[in-house]
C-alpha cells in the first residue's frame, strides 16, 4: 500500500480476523471468508470526510454494496445522500445524516465516525484504493453466483438449460453493473476526432466507415460508422439476407474488411452456398444437388477464387443469447479485428430469463444489449428485424414505415439508422407514380438516420441469384444530396421520422465495387 496512508500492512493483517468475525459472512463449507479489505475500506470513507471534493472520485467507483462491512455501508450510504443534496462532508455532517437515518448507534456512534479520519494521511492515492475494494467486491461477487451455481448443479429437479441461462446472465449483469466509462476531457476528444478526420482525408473512397459496396448507399451514410447500431426491417421475401450477404461479399472481398454474421435462421453452409450461387451465377439448385455440367465446373472453380482467403466468419448458433452473443464478439475482435457485425435476425434471439414471457420486454432489452455492443466494441452492428403485418394491411403502396417494426418501439429508439428493404415489384406494383418500370427494384429506404439524410437509394435486386447490385444508370434516388464537382455534399438534410422524400433529378451511379 502507498506510503500516504497512517496504518502499516502487519496492522491491518493483525486486524483483519478480527474484523471478520464482526462480519461473520462466512462464505462456504471451508469456512474461506470471501476477500476483502476493513481497512481499506475506514481508509476510504475517511479521506472523504477530510478532504473537500475528494468524493467524487469514489462516488463513480464504488456502491453502498462494495463494502464488506455493514456499518462501513451505512456510513458511504450517508455520505452518498450528503453529496447528492450538494451538503458538505465531514465527520459532523455525515454523524448528523447517520442520525437522521437512524443507524448512527449501529455503525458504532460518533466515536466511530471520527476515527476513521485517523487513519489516513492524505486522499492522494484515493481513486486507486476505491478501486482496489470495488475488485475485492467483484471478487465476492463471483463467488456468490459461484456458489449459486453450484447449488443448483446439484439439484437434480433443475432444468439444465435454465441453468445456463442463469449463468450467463448473472455474469452478464455483473460485467455490465461493474464496467463504467471513463470521463474523458475535451483534449483527449478533440485529438481522437482530429485523428479521424485526417484518417478520413487520406482515403481516396471519400468515406468514413465501412463500405457497404453499393455506391449510391454509402454517399448517404459515408459507410456503416463505428458504434453504430444499423437496424435493416423487412416483410419476409424482400430479401434481408440476401442484402446482407451482397454488403459482406463486397466488404470482405472489395474492402478486405472481417465479417462477423450470426445466422439464427440459416445453417452457416447454407449462406455459404447463397454466396457461391450469387458469385458464380449458376442455378441455386445445381449448386445444392452438384449436378454441373463440364463448363459449370469450371465456371464455379474460375468465380469461386474470389472468395478464398475471404475474412468472413459465420456462427450459426440457434436461438443465441445477448451473453453469448457478446462473448463471441469479444473473442472474435481480438482474435481477427473484425470490422462489422450482423446478424440475422433479432427476433430469434433469446433474451434473458426473467423477461421472458413479455415479448416486447425481451425484444427491448436485446435491443438495448446490441446498442451497448456496439459502443463497446467500437463497431458498427447491422441486425435484421421483422416488420409486423401493417405494411401489408395498410394497403396502398405497402410502403413500411418506423411504427411498422416487429415486437418492440425500442429498436426504433436505440437504432443509428434505421433501413427498411422494399420491393413494390413483391405486391404487384409494375410501375411507380411517374410511371418508371420497378421490375428488379429493390429500394433501401432509410427512414432514420440520426447523423444524416433519410431517402431512397434505388438497388437491383436479382432474385435468380439472390443478390442486390448498383440500379443502373438510369435508376432514381429520392431524397439524394446534391454533390458539387469536388464530390462533396452542397445541401444538407435534417433527419425526420417516416417523412416522405423529395423526388430530384435522375443520376448517373459511379461504377460500384463487384455487384453480389
Amino acid at each position: 500500500m502507498p506510503a500516504t496512508s497512517s496504518y502499516t500492512e502487519s496492522n491491518r493483517d493483525n486486524k483483519k480476523g478480527k474484523d471478520a468475525k464482526l462480519v461473520g459472512r462466512v462464505n462456504d463449507a471451508y469456512g474461506r471468508i470471501p476477500p476483502h479489505d476493513i481497512e481499506l475500506e475506514e481508509v476510504v470513507l475517511g479521506a472523504m470526510m477530510l478532504e473537500q471534493g475528494a468524493e467524487i472520485d469514489v462516488l463513480n467507483i464504488l456502491t453502498k454494496d462494495s463494502f464488506y462491512k455493514e456499518a462501513n455501508a451505512k456510513i458511504f450510504d450517508a455520505i452518498l445522500k450528503l453529496s447528492t443534496s450538494q451538503q458538505p462532508i465531514d465527520i459532523y455532517t455525515v454523524v448528523e445524516q447517520l442520525s437522521k437515518n437512524g443507524t448512527l448507534e449501529e455503525v458504532g456512534g460518533a466515536y466511530y465516525v471520527a476515527s476513521l479520519t485517523e487513519k489516513v494521511g492524505s486522499a492522494a492515492h484515493l481513486e486507486f484504493h476505491a478501486r482496489i475494494l470495488q475488485q475485492k467486491f467483484i471478487q465476492r461477487q463471483l463467488i456468490k453466483i459461484a456458489t449459486e451455481i453450484e447449488d443448483r448443479a446439484y439439484d437434480q429437479t433443475s432444468d439444465v438449460n435454465d441453468l445456463l441461462q442463469f449463468s450467463e446472465k448473472s455474469i452478464f449483469d455483473l460485467a455490465n453493473g461493474t464496467i463504467k466509462t471513463q470521463t474523458r476531457g475535451m483534449d483527449d476528444i478533440l485529438k481522437e476526432a482530429l485523428q479521424r478526420i485526417e484518417d478520413a482525408s487520406k482515403r481516396t473512397d471519400g468515406l468514413s466507415g465501412i463500405p457497404s459496396g453499393f455506391t449510391t448507399l454509402d454517399r448517404i451514410t459515408q459507410g456503416w460508422q463505428n458504434s453504430d447500431m444499423i437496424v435493416v426491417a423487412a416483410r419476409p421475401a424482400m430479401g434481408k439476407t440476401a442484402f446482407i450477404l451482397s454488403m459482406a461479399r463486397n466488404m470482405v472481398v472489395n474492402h478486405h474488411v472481417p465479417v462477423l454474421i450470426f445466422s439464427l435462421e440459416m445453417s452457416a453452409v447454407q449462406l455459404i452456398n447463397r454466396i457461391i450461387v450469387s458469385e458464380t451465377e449458376l442455378p441455386s439448385d445445381k449448386i445444392r444437388t452438384g449436378k454441373l455440367e463440364d463448363h459449370e465446373w469450371m465456371q464455379l472453380d474460375a468465380k469461386i477464387k474470389n472468395l478464398e482467403g475471404g475474412k468472413l466468419f459465420i456462427d450459426d448458433t440457434a436461438a443465441i443469447s445477448l451473453f453469448e452473443l457478446r462473448s463471441k464478439c469479444i473473442r472474435m475482435k481480438l482474435q481477427h479485428d473484425i470490422g462489422i457485425v450482423m446478424i440475422d435476425y433479432l427476433q430469434l434471439m433469446t433474451g434473458p430469463e426473467e423477461v421472458r414471457g413479455n415479448r416486447e420486454q425481451e425484444v427491448s432489452t436485446i435491443s438495448r444489449g446490441i446498442k451497448q455492443l456496439a459502443k463497446e466494441l467500437n463497431v458498427p452492428i447491422i441486425a435484421l428485424s421483422q416488420l409486423s403485418r401493417n405494411t401489408v394491411a395498410r394497403g396502398g403502396s405497402n410502403r413500411p414505415q418506423l411504427n411498422d417494426l416487429r415486437d418492440s418501439g425500442a429498436i426504433e429508439q436505440d437504432a443509428d439508422i434505421v433501413c427498411f428493404i422494399h420491393r413494390p415489384e413483391y405486391y404487384g406494383q409494375m410501375q411507380d407514380e411517374s410511371g418508371n418500370s420497378t421490375q428488379g427494384l429493390g429500394q433501401v429506404i432509410i427512414a432514420k438516420h440520426r447523423n444524416g439524410a433519410v431517402c431512397d437509394v434505388n438497388l437491383r435486386f436479382r432474385a435468380e441469384y439472390a443478390r442486390f447490385e448498383e440500379w443502373d444508370s438510369m435508376g432514381q434516388m429520392t431524397g439524394l444530396p446534391a454533390l458539387d464537382d469536388s464530390g462533396s455534399m452542397v445541401q444538407s438534410f435534417e433527419s425526420s421520422i417516416n417523412s416522405m422524400p423529395s423526388q430530384i433529378p435522375n443520376m448517373s451511379s459511379s461504377d460500384a465495387s463487384a455487384p453480389f
